[in-house]
Order: C-alpha cells, then structure tokens, then sequence
C-alpha cells in the first residue's frame, strides 16, 4: 500500500492543511496564477496575502508570490475557517483504550468537519481536547443525531474498524420517539430505495429496488407518544428518518422530515428525537466481543414537559 505523503505543515485546530496538486498540462505562469484560477471562492487578495505570509508552501518551504508554476508539483495550505456558534455541550467518554475511543455525541455535533461546521465538530473538538491528532471515526452519526460514535486512536488500525462498518458487521441499535399509532403493526421491516443528491440537504425514497432496510419495534408508549427500537440493516443517509415518516410517525424534532424547516444552528431546543443507543460487534483485533450502550436519554420522554418548554439539556 502506498504511504500517505506527510504534509510540510504541521495540524492546525487538530485540523490537517489542504494539499492542491498542480496538473501537469498547467500553462500558468506562476503558482499564484494557478491558485487564483483554482480557488474561485478565495478573493485574490487573500491568496497574495498568505503567500506573502509564508501560508502556503510546499516540500522545500514557502512558496515566494512570483514562484514559478511547477507541473505535477503540489502545495499546501491551511483553509481559513467559517465563523461557527459554539455547540455547548460535553463529549462524554464511555470507553477508551490504545485503539478504540467511543463516545457518545450530543445532538447539534457534527461528527467530521464539513461545510459551516470545522471546529464544532467531534472529531477536531476530540482531537484536540485529548491530544490524539491522528484520531479518525469507523464511521458516522448525523449532527442532529445525539449517541455512540467510534474512533480510531491507532492509525495502524483504522482499516480494520472501518471495514467492519463497510462490511455490515456490527449489530447498531437506535432509539427515537415519535407519535404513536395504534393501527400501526409492529414489528415490521422497512424497505425502500433512497436517494441522496449532491447540493440537495434532505434524501428522498424513489421506486425501485430497494437499498435500504431498518427493523421497527416498539417498546412503550404513552400520551400519544411512542418509544420506538429501531435496527438499520444498512446506512443510507436519512435512512431511519425517512422510514419512519414513510409509516406516518416522524421523528419528534424532525427538521427535515416531512417538511424541511429553517431552523438556526444557534437553536438548541428541541433535538431530533434518535440516539444511537447501542454498538455491538467482534473485535476485529482482539477477536473479544464489544458491546457499548449510550447513557443519554431523549428529553421528550424523560422530561416532557422541558421538552415542550424548549429548555435545552446537554
């Protein structure tokens, strides 16, 4: 396997820099052409001020401003970050070891970074807050989704626990709380085709085979409310929130499904209603069987009446 080439600039914010290859058919004069050209959305201005500045280097050391345009060289830099509201909330531990760390995320925590969300994201906040710059998840949990997440400390071992999330080995169990509906019969197994397309924020189902499959059962119910188990077969984005809503109980909190709402990401009341309740799977090192359960609760269940009042719980 080739090795990953280690970047010439060290983490910023637990955050590794961008890495621009430059083509080999490039006819700019020099690199800052090329950049100004590449990064539409970068004002020319800021890219003369980073190289001025010694942002922007590659493996000899900062590029100069007239540095001439090298083909199939590379830079790197580090990306200026949006202006992000904080997410006030803990990441607890609920086990660590010297290849697995496992948490459970609150709600409003994006796990990786992506668009609007860098630093307030588990993944930076951990890395940082633990000192563990090479920490990488097997896999993910929507931000509006609160519960277990798994991390690879060990490098040498992320191939391993992210291919059992590939492979659909490990056993996840969900909760949500959504109106109940006594002419619902369950258990039952949903399936469905969804679709995910670039630029659009919710996921749809469509005809067609299906690609998606999640088991429903409930477990109680009371005042109009159920308390629903759900077990996803596979992971397709949206997947529980849209099987669900399909059967006419959507998730309480729900900004997306049925109707996508505008809600302000400075707005942490009322967190859709799904935690990540339980992972289970054998360990693909150690051969031990691993079983992690969440030790959060969803507000409209356990305080229904904060829940109601909007009053925000960590």
């Amino acid at each position: 396997m080739r090795r990953r080439q280690q970047p010439p600039l060290p983490k910023r914010y637990g955050l590794d820099p961008a890495r621009l290859r430059l083509p080999d058919d490039g006819e700019w004069a020099t690199i800052r052409d090329h950049l100004v050209h590449r990064l539409p959305r970068v004002p020319a201005a800021r890219i003369d001020e980073l190289l001025r500045e010694g942002g922007i280097v590659d493996l000899d050391g900062p590029i100069a401003p007239d540095a001439p345009y090298v083909p199939g060289g590379a830079v790197w830099f580090h990306r200026d970050l949006p202006e992000e509201t904080e997410v006030p909330f803990d990441i607890p531990i609920v086990h660590r070891d010297d290849h697995l760390l496992v948490v459970d995320k609150p709600h409003f925590l994006a796990t990786i970074p992506r668009g609007q969300h860098i630093l307030q994201t588990a993944l930076v906040r951990l890395r940082r807050e633990l000192d563990l710059p090479d920490l990488i998840p097997a896999h993910r949990l929507d931000r509006a989704t609160a519960g277990l997440v798994l991390f690879v400390i060990d490098p040498t071992r992320r191939g391993a626990y992210q291919t059992m999330f590939h492979k659909r080995t490990v056993r996840k169990e969900y909760e949500a709380l959504a109106p109940y509906d006594p002419s619902l019969e369950l258990p039952r197994t949903v399936r469905s085709r969804i679709i995910k397309e670039k630029q659009v924020i919710a996921a749809q189902e469509v005809p067609g085979e299906p690609n998606a499959e999640t088991h429903i059962e409930l477990l109680e119910h009371r005042d109009g409310l159920g308390r629903y188990r759900l077990y996803p077969h596979t992971g397709r984005t949206h997947q529980l929130r849209l099987h669900l809503n399909s059967l006419g109980v959507p998730i309480l909190g729900d900004d997306f499904y049925p109707v996508i709402t505008d809600k302000p990401v400075s707005d942490f009341t009322r967190p859709l209603q799904l935690l990540a309740s339980t992972i289970e799977f054998t360990d693909p090192i150690s051969g031990e069987p691993r079983r992690f359960e969440t030790r959060r609760t969803l507000q409209a269940w356990a305080d229904p009446d904060g829940w109601a009042a909007g009053s925000i719980t960590p």
